[in-house]
């Protein structure tokens, strides 16, 4: 697992830790915000950047390619959440929400989206660690099940396009199975390629030919 040192982190959040005084949960919010980050500064994270929820934040995260993203979201967190699973449709990273929003309705369509953990309210400071550890556990997790599912989706895709070359290629020379994959795998490695490669080749091949 990656240390706390060698991880680094964006914090998606409010940009400003100095809100309007006259605005009480503006200001339990900014603290709630400095906590966390003085908590995760404390425990060696490497804070790498604080970007706002705005238009320009999947270029940003692009450009940064941080190991995980922190959302400290106010209570109306789903527009900060949308944009943030925007960002990273292409580049998956964990994310895990912090969130003043009380209200778990939510949970489950975060979840959904991408988010990794989420957090309500009132995280100690020594919590944060084992929360953040959790997060990327799960997430590397998520990965290797969703790679696995991308190989055995691969490999049925690859038997049924052999077994379509194999098709074509006993009905066009009048041979059996067996005789009809020998040829695919020796074409394969004569050539050097893959035995699906090959199958393709002869697909386009027949296709072209009408």
């Amino acid at each position: 697992m990656t240390s706390a040192q060698a991880l680094r982190i964006v914090i998606v959040a409010p940009e400003t830790l100095a809100p309007d005084p006259a605005d009480p949960e503006a200001q339990v919010a900014a603290e709630r915000s400095r906590s966390l980050r003085i908590g995760m500064l404390e425990h060696g994270y490497n804070i790498v950047a604080v970007l706002p929820a705005d238009v320009f934040l999947p270029d940003r995260l692009a450009q940064i390619g941080p190991d995980m993203i922190i959302i400290d979201a106010e209570s109306q967190a789903r527009d900060t959440l949308e944009h943030v699973v925007m960002a990273t449709r292409d580049a998956r990273r964990p994310i895990v929400l912090f969130t003043e929003d009380n209200d778990t309705s939510h949970v489950r369509d975060a979840i959904a989206a991408g988010v990794t953990a989420y957090v309500v309210a009132g995280l100690a400071p020594e919590r944060i660690r084992p929360v953040l550890d959790v997060a990327m556990a799960r997430f590397q997790h998520q990965e290797s099940l969703l790679q696995a599912l991308a190989e055995a989706r691969n490999q049925l895709n690859d038997r049924k396009l052999i077994d379509r070359a194999k098709g074509l290629l006993m009905k066009r020379h009048d041979i059996g199975e067996p005789e009809a994959y020998a040829r695919l795998r020796k074409t394969a490695m004569d050539k050097g390629l893959k035995i699906a490669d090959v199958a393709q080749r002869v697909v386009d091949v027949a296709e072209l030919l009408g």
